[in-house]
């Protein structure tokens, strides 16, 4: 039963906050602390970083739960609906300026740092004089060669393959929607389905590309700016697919479940437009990271 369109609904007092607040801050913490303190073996201790991560994890059960249930119970009216659709447009948005950066950091070292240390415009002294010999061209890891010598993953293998099953993943979770929409149970569950082992099955090519680089290419995030640029774009892509295909799951847990119907399923939308996100920001990193 729907709350009355009058009223709106004000959850109790929450304490889930402070608990997420303190995941990240030992998420954070751990993972400072370990970079200060590495070793030539390796990383510091991470274990304070692996605890606020499992606290996070907690925090996030726990309040998606809490939220599951307040809508089942039929707290939510159509007033609420607005506000969350409101505050999942904002959370995109603001996911959009995050790669936004990463992918201005891209621009500036390939278009205009390289060509500057090569001597471009008007730095031919600062090449002569600090960089003698250093040729700009990209993929570079610099003038020092950071990290040594490396090759780089050519856009037509794994890549390629990636692509395709993540533009696959968004027709079949469109096709789920319109499942749910026109009350086709089997449809909808079928395309949710084909959509969580999708995105699963990128994350595994995206496993093998990475063990591939690091043992055969030499490719490495301590590769120069190349490296640096390739594993933090292609890495947080990564991890924005494992929270999106995880969520999948959840919702078609809850589809199959039948918490949702034609009318009254924002949760399935919300997360049908995060995987668009994520869909669209691949098809920029294969353009600019991997085929040009």
């Amino acid at each position: 039963m729907v709350q009355a369109q009058g009223s709106y609904y004000l959850p109790k007092p929450s304490y889930w906050p402070l608990v997420g607040s303190i995941g990240l801050f030992l998420t954070l913490g751990g993972f400072a602390y370990a970079l200060v303190n590495k070793t030539d073996a390796g990383m510091g201790n991470m274990t304070a970083m692996y605890v606020g991560m499992a606290v996070i994890v907690f925090m996030l059960f726990g309040w998606f739960g809490t939220v599951i249930r307040e809508s089942q119970a039929g707290k939510f009216n159509d007033q609420v609906d607005v506000t969350f659709r409101m505050a999942m447009a904002w959370f995109i948005f603001s996911e959009v300026m995050f790669f936004a950066a990463f992918f201005g950091a891209l621009f500036y070292a390939r278009q205009l740092s390289v060509p500057w240390l090569g001597g471009a415009g008007n730095n031919a002294m600062t090449n002569e004089l600090l960089y003698p010999g250093y040729t700009a061209a990209w993929p570079t890891n610099g003038p020092g060669e950071v990290g040594g010598k490396f090759e780089t993953i050519g856009a037509w293998g794994i890549p390629f393959y990636n692509t395709l099953i993540l533009l696959s993943s968004g027709v079949t979770v469109t096709w789920a929607h319109w499942g749910l929409k026109k009350g086709n149970r089997a449809q909808l569950i079928l395309g949710l389905l084909a959509t969580v082992v999708l995105g699963f099955t990128f994350l595994g090519f995206q496993a093998h590309e990475y063990f591939e680089a690091y043992t055969h290419y030499n490719l490495k995030l301590t590769s120069g700016i190349y490296g640096s640029t390739f594993f933090m774009l292609t890495g947080f892509h990564g991890l924005h697919v494992t929270l999106g295909a995880t969520m999948l799951t959840v919702i078609l847990i809850r589809c199959i479940k039948g918490h949702f119907t034609a009318k009254h399923h924002f949760a399935f939308e919300a997360v049908a437009w995060y995987w668009h996100f994520v869909d669209v920001v691949w098809l920029g990193l294969f353009i600019f990271v991997y085929w040009l």
